[in-house]
């Protein structure tokens, strides 16, 4: 983020905080309870926004240096990404091609080859097949025809970007549209791993979402735990055509007040969270950040898993080694333990189908912008907002 984008954002939350005012959508809008319970709407909301979507399968961080790589199997698509020797990302279905054994079980690791454990076909981090036991006995082979199943592959911004399917089409345009400027400034690909962890809720992922939409529960649901430290009921917040920002409003801020603005750092007094079409939220912290990751059951509507994994700058695992975990576990319990938690409460409420509505309000901007959002991706009517 750009030094005056920071002032701006900073002049606006302490603009806000003096008149006691917050973002505002304009009015209130009326959310359908089947958007959180609906079998079908989540099998379309599969295909459409994960099946059929390029996705964000980790940062820079998760393959450090040439050799390294990952798996996910959170899309229904079992996948390998390597870092291969020359640098770059490369992404592959995790699938042998000979009797189709996934060729790599662990979560993540560093290697420069890739075995079946079936009869041992082998790949390179590139994805080439570079070894057949027995050869001459099998049969005869173009080994350049039988790599691995290449899937697009993007890294940006120190983000990890993959196509679960082999002909989609990543458009980094699109699909950082509004925000590239403030993920270019931060540099995230210098960041190293540090802590990684998964949920595994019963609530639908967009309840989960909408957990990270508004600070209008600060004061109440984090009494004990964000309120310390965050003011809530304002919010800095801009939305694009399909991804968002929001600044949260530290306490922090009010430590500015007398300083000049050309001293400011949004770190002094915001917390910038990134909203990333469909189901990736970035916070911000300083030299940090937590990376969620939401994934709906496409068999469950009322169930989700969140990923969460947490980057830092090396300078500040160096300063102070057991900062990571004690962050990772504030923000946890933060997320587990308050806003899943209650959110949990709400899918069994929706789940018994007697109310037909939940409400978002003009104080509640981010909830406006997501769900219209899913909806205008799946051909859907906006919902109506009510003055």
């Amino acid at each position: 983020m750009k030094h005056a984008v920071q002032v701006e954002v900073l002049r606006e939350l302490l603009s806000q905080l003096d008149a006691g005012v917050n973002a505002d959508a304009g009015g209130v809008m009326s959310c359908p309870a089947s958007a959180y319970t609906c079998p079908d709407l989540a099998a379309r909301e599969w295909e459409t926004f994960f099946r059929g979507h390029p996705q964000v399968v980790g940062m820079s961080g998760d393959l450090p240096e040439p050799g390294s790589f990952i798996t996910t199997d959170d899309l229904g698509v079992p996948i390998l990404v390597t870092r291969d020797k020359d640098g770059a990302v490369r992404a592959f279905l995790n699938s042998c091609r000979h009797r189709g054994p996934m060729v790599e079980m662990a979560r993540r690791g560093q290697k420069s080859r890739f075995s079946c454990p079936f009869h041992a076909w082998t790949y390179d981090s590139s994805g080439a097949l570079i070894g057949v036991p027995q050869e001459a006995q099998f049969g005869v082979l173009d080994k350049s025809c039988l790599g691995l199943i290449e899937l697009p592959a993007v890294e940006q911004y120190g983000v990890l970007v993959v196509h679960p399917d082999p002909k989609g089409v990543i458009d980094t345009d699109r699909l950082f549209q509004g925000i590239s400027d403030d993920l270019e400034h931060w540099d995230w690909g210098r960041y190293v791993l540090a802590h990684e962890q998964t949920l595994d809720m019963k609530l639908n992922w967009k309840l989960a979402t909408d957990t990270f939409g508004e600070t209008y529960h600060f004061k109440r649901l984090h009494k004990d735990t964000l309120a310390n430290n965050f003011h809530g009921d304002v919010l800095s917040y801009r939305s694009y055509e399909r991804n968002h920002r929001m600044i949260l409003c530290l306490k922090g801020i009010d430590e500015l007040r007398g300083q000049p603005e050309s001293a400011w750092r949004i770190e002094q007094g915001g917390f910038p969270v990134y909203f990333l079409f469909p189901n990736t939220v970035i916070n911000v912290g300083d030299r940090r950040i937590a990376v969620v990751r939401v994934y709906p059951d496409p068999k469950d509507p009322g169930r989700s898993i969140s990923h969460i994994s947490y980057y830092f700058d090396r300078e500040v695992l160096a300063e102070n080694p057991g900062f990571a975990l004690l962050f990772a576990e504030g923000f946890t319990r933060v997320v587990a333990d308050e806003d899943y938690a209650t959110a949990e409460t709400t899918q069994r409420a929706l789940a018994c189908g007697l109310q037909d509505q939940l409400l978002f309000g003009r104080n509640e901007p981010p909830l406006h912008h997501y769900h219209n959002t899913f909806r205008r991706e799946l051909g859907l009517e906006p919902l109506p907002v009510r003055p």
